[in-house]
C-alpha cells in the first residue's frame, strides 16, 4: 500500500528502527520541537515520510557535521524561511509572465493621448 509523503502511518519503533536510532532519541527531537508527529487518539506518536527525512537530516546535521540541537533548529527554520521565500518567488514569475503575456493596460496605469505632439503614458 502506497502513502501519501505527509501521511502519518510509521509508529516511533518502525521510524527508531529504520534510522537506526533509539526512540528516546525521536522524543528528544520533539521536546526539542524539532519535530512534531502526528498523534492518533490514543496519542501514540505517528510518523509520516516527510517527518522521516527531516530526522534524516537532522541527523546528518548532528552526526556528519557535529551541529548541536540549538543549531539545528536554527539551520531548519532558516531551511523552512528560504523554501517559503523560493515558493514566494516561483508565484511572483509566475504573475509577470502572465502579466507579459496579456497584452492589457494594467489597472494601475493610466493612458493619456494627444496632450501635445507626442503621445504620453502617465504611470502612477
Amino acid at each position: 500500500m502506497i502513502h501519501k509523503y505527509d501521511e502519518p502511518v510509521y509508529l516511533i519503533s518502525i521510524v527508531a528502527k529504520i534510522l537506526d536510532i533509539h526512540p528516546q532519541t525521536l522524543r528528544q527531537y520533539e521536546r526539542e520541537n524539532l519535530i512534531s508527529p502526528s498523534r492518533s487518539n490514543g496519542r501514540i506518536r505517528l510518523y509520516s515520510q516527510r517527518d522521516i527525512d527531516k530526522i534524516k537530516l537532522i541527523l546528518r546535521l548532528t552526526r556528519e557535521l557535529g551541529v548541536n540541537l540549538a543549531g539545528v533548529d536554527i539551520i531548519l527554520r532558516l531551511k523552512e524561511n528560504v523554501d517559503d521565500m523560493e515558493s514566494e518567488i516561483l508565484d511572483l514569475r509566475h504573475k509577470v509572465s502572465r502579466a507579459q503575456n496579456s497584452h492589457a493596460v494594467s489597472p494601475d496605469k493610466a493612458l493619456v493621448t494627444k496632450k501635445s505632439i507626442y503621445e504620453m503614458i502617465i504611470f502612477k
